[in-house]
């Protein structure tokens, strides 16, 4: 059972719909998952603030907000930050990538947002 449960991972093969959208999934507990998306349910509360989520990963990464928690350590010089997320962002400071192009004058950045706001220059 496990061994054919794997092997999806490596066949492609989704043999989990979503009777609602037509979405396809791996596994089970990942439709089980994403069916909250269609039903609004938010099981999972903040005991901080009493927000709710749909999944236990966002009450997770929400609950840095009250503990202060920052388990994301940049390698290099050694800024935390509470989202994974946030520290690859912040990374691209030591790499030099700039990977948003202005599509007028193709000047460069390395995060969405201040291409955003480069853009205005040109309104």
């Amino acid at each position: 059972f496990f061994f054919t449960k794997h092997s999806t991972v490596h066949t492609g093969e989704k043999p989990f719909e979503c009777k609602v959208c037509g979405k396809r999934f791996i596994q089970g507990s990942h439709l089980t998952t994403h069916s909250v998306v269609h039903t609004g349910e938010k099981p999972f509360q903040c005991n901080g603030c009493a927000k709710r989520f749909s999944d236990r990963s966002s009450l997770t990464r929400h609950s840095r907000v009250h503990s202060g928690e920052k388990p994301f350590e940049c390698k290099v010089c050694g800024k935390r930050f509470s989202q994974c997320g946030h520290l690859n962002t912040h990374f691209r400071v030591h790499t030099g990538e700039n990977s948003f192009e202005c599509k007028v004058c193709f000047k460069r950045f390395s995060r969405r947002s201040n291409l955003t706001r480069h853009s205005r220059v040109h309104k």
